[in-house]
């Protein structure tokens, strides 16, 4: 990424859902989560650490690493 604007992360997992070709009820049901959660989520920017973890698990995704790539990126 080579932009200094911080990785939004509910974009990313809308769109990596997206490329699975995955539902938002599916997601909403692996997390045990509401619909409306799922949707909260895409609109932020930010989410919790231990919420992002489950979300990489259930779609074996770094996530993660977009992050730690943008930082490196950053202080080059």
């Amino acid at each position: 990424m080579a932009t200094n604007e911080a990785p939004h992360i509910g974009h990313l997992i809308k769109e990596e859902l997206a490329r699975q070709e995955r539902t938002v009820a599916w997601l909403a049901r692996k997390l045990n989560y509401s619909r409306q959660n799922i949707y909260h989520i895409f609109e932020s920017q930010w989410i919790t650490t231990d919420v992002l973890l489950r979300i990489c698990d259930v779609l074996n995704c770094n996530f993660y690493k977009i992050y730690s790539d943008y930082w490196d990126n950053k202080n080059v």
